[in-house]
């Protein structure tokens, strides 16, 4: 009785490890694939990078200024206008936008809207067993399948973080504005705090985002059993754990960028 309380108490758990370890090792074997000849995915990628591009643009464009308008622009701006100090909202900008906001929504989007497809697309496949004729073809799914849809996806969110950084500032503009505050002021301290590292570790950041989605969206849907409810089940785990991975990862990276760069923790 002890050891089926144990089993079941610990069985949730040793699902989660072993997925986790799973995961790794497609990691591993994507980027093997990726870096070793030949090269036989190059139209499957661009195809990827093209849908995740159309499919995600807008979504992002409407995400990332509504929270830049909304959480850093009005309640930081109405915040510091108690103190009479709302020249300081750029400087928060840096903060809010383009260390965390901006990567934290490209990543949302791209794993509600771009990751779903590939689980379901993935997942599909799988349910009809198409994956295993192409292995019985000889053809291997890692390299023709998942190595497209992981430099597509990382790529495109990388690209992505750009454009959220310049949405969301414009969301703080527009907050700025309604707040009847001059933009020079908001420039100004915006420029004086933003540095190299704060951006190129936005956009490395936001690049890893994009691999861990592609891993997990990619692994659950090559893994999908249980007909259509599968699939829907395994779209949702998705979605579920990639947030989870997204969270982890995040914490992991900005603890090591700040101590690496101290300089950039102070707002001048």
């Amino acid at each position: 009785m002890v050891r089926g309380a144990a089993d079941r108490l610990f069985l949730p758990a040793k699902g989660l490890l072993e997925e986790v370890g799973d995961m790794m090792i497609l990691t591993g074997k994507t980027i093997v694939s990726a870096l070793r000849p030949p090269y036989p995915y190059g139209g499957e990628f661009v195809q990827q990078f093209l849908f995740a591009l159309r499919l995600c643009w807008f979504p992002l464009m409407v995400s990332t200024i509504a929270f830049g308008y909304a959480a850093p622009g009005l309640q930081a701006s109405n915040f510091l206008t108690l103190f009479g100090a709302n020249d300081r909202l750029g400087g928060f900008f840096v903060l809010a936008s383009i260390r965390e906001f901006a990567p934290f929504v490209t990543a949302i989007v791209l794993a509600g809207v771009a990751g779903t497809a590939i689980t379901a697309d993935l997942g599909a496949r799988k349910i009809r067993e198409e994956l295993d004729a192409l292995q019985v073809l000889g053809v291997d799914p890692v390299k023709n399948l998942v190595v497209p849809r992981f430099l597509a996806l990382m790529i495109v969110t990388g690209m992505f973080d750009v454009f959220a950084v310049l949405f969301g500032i414009f969301g703080g503009l527009v907050a700025n504005a309604v707040n009847h505050q001059p933009t020079g002021p908001f420039f100004a301290n915006l420029l004086t705090n933003a540095s190299i590292p704060d951006l190129w570790g936005s956009v490395l950041k936001c690049t890893m985002f994009g691999a861990i989605i592609a891993v997990v969206c990619c692994y659950k849907g090559m893994t999908a059993s249980g007909g259509a409810a599968g699939v829907g089940r395994a779209v949702n785990q998705a979605v579920v754990i990639s947030t989870l991975g997204v969270f982890a990862f995040n914490y992991v990276f900005t603890q090591t960028l700040l101590a690496t760069n101290p300089e950039i923790i102070n707002l001048k």
